[in-house]
């Protein structure tokens, strides 16, 4: 049987019509048109670490507390030359602006960490993008930036959660390494569960706190031991992928083939 065509010049068979439609959806995905998914079996999932060949880790830093070794840090992080990301609560940033424009001013990222540190899978959609953008606005009207990278507290997600951080234009950011720092451990042992991860490898994400009492005097040591295992470290907006990816069941993010 054959129906009548949009056009009047064809006539075309149903059941070929069909398979030009799925023809072309599968073309406009291959294609890159629909280029980045968060989504696998169904669930939403935050970026935990990246596929790439290159010997590249991203360190970043929770701030949500304490500031007292805040300026030894960014010393730190200068005298090795290395950036990284700091994700700030809207506290944080308000307890402590001078060090929000001192973070900006040395070239790390600044990241979002939402205003008051609460479960966000617990709130509505409404109350979860107050948590976003109360705490966006207050950076960017301090610095001028535009946030765009987000750690949910606790790590607590969900698909909503995701969701509504990627419609504020948010890039949600776990991690695959991390340094126990806020246990209090001890220095050594934080720089031992840091370079001897099992999951220190090309592309991980390195949780930290600038407010962890140990950390400042690990950090010139992790560094240091970054290096001599033959990691560059970035900050998460240059190890992350933007499109062209999808992502595995760990919430790594896989570069598309083309």
């Amino acid at each position: 049987m054959y129906k009548k065509s949009i056009t009047s010049k064809w006539k075309v068979p149903i059941g070929a019509f069909l398979i030009m439609i799925l023809l072309a959806a599968s073309l406009q995905y291959c294609s890159g048109l629909v280029s980045a998914s968060n989504s696998v079996n169904g669930r939403e999932l935050p970026i935990y670490c990246v596929e790439t060949k290159e010997k590249k880790v991203a360190l970043s830093f929770d701030a949500a507390w304490g500031n007292e070794d805040t300026t030894r840090i960014l010393d730190i992080l200068a005298k090795h030359n290395v950036h990284v990301t700091f994700f700030m609560t809207g506290g944080w940033v308000e307890s402590f602006p001078e060090d929000v424009k001192a973070i900006q001013a040395a070239g790390h990222d600044l990241g979002n960490h939402s205003e008051n540190h609460k479960n966000m899978s617990q709130l509505s959609t409404e109350e979860q993008k107050s948590e976003l953008m109360t705490v966006h606005n207050k950076v960017k009207e301090l610095t001028g930036v535009e946030m765009n990278l987000f750690r949910p507290p606790y790590g607590d997600y969900s698909d909503s959660v995701i969701q509504t951080a990627e419609s504020c234009g948010y890039k949600t950011i776990q991690w695959s390494v991390d340094s126990l720092d806020w246990k209090d451990y001890g220095t050594n042992e934080i720089v031992r569960t840091v370079l001897d991860h099992k999951a220190l490898t090309n592309g991980a994400i390195i949780l930290c706190h600038n407010g962890a009492k140990y950390t400042a005097d690990a950090l010139d040591a992790i560094l240091n031991g970054l290096k001599e295992k033959g990691y560059q470290v970035v900050p998460v907006s240059e190890l992350i992928l933007r499109e062209n990816y999808h992502m595995d069941v760990t919430g790594k993010q896989i570069p598309d083939k083309n």
